[in-house]
């Protein structure tokens, strides 16, 4: 019933800028943590930025300056700003979320399911002359 769907991903030359966004749908109770995570093929997934319902962020250190993360909480959407593009930074780039669906609904009253990780299917980033 959850979904995770990224958007705002292409092709863009060194030092330009992209935003991605990712939006949840579905029942959902509460999300408490959102983030991006990028991979390159053959080699393991990383972490990009993450933030909190409550608005703490954490950055890898190689895109902390560059990449901003920001979250609407009503929306269900987390955004990656990405500017002073790298070839480096040509990946995957996946949305994640720490969440709680709603198995149902009662009376308008939210029914729990278990916590559980979530992911997107990805966004091509493509940074090249």
């Amino acid at each position: 019933q959850v979904q995770l769907v990224e958007s705002g991903g292409g092709l863009v030359q060194p030092g330009g800028s992209l935003r991605l966004s990712c939006a949840a749908s579905g029942r959902i109770f509460s999300i408490y943590v959102m983030g991006w995570y990028r991979q390159v093929p053959g080699k393991q997934r990383e972490l990009v930025a993450t933030m909190t319902s409550g608005g703490g962020t954490n950055y890898a250190d190689s895109m902390k300056g560059r990449f901003t993360i920001s979250r609407d909480n009503a929306k269900n959407t987390v955004y990656l700003q990405m500017n002073s593009l790298k070839p480096e930074d040509t990946a995957v780039y996946y949305c994640n979320a720490d969440l709680r669906p709603c198995i149902t609904t009662v009376q308008n009253i939210c029914v729990m399911g278990p916590k559980g990780d979530y992911w997107g299917q990805g966004t091509q980033v493509t940074v090249s002359s």
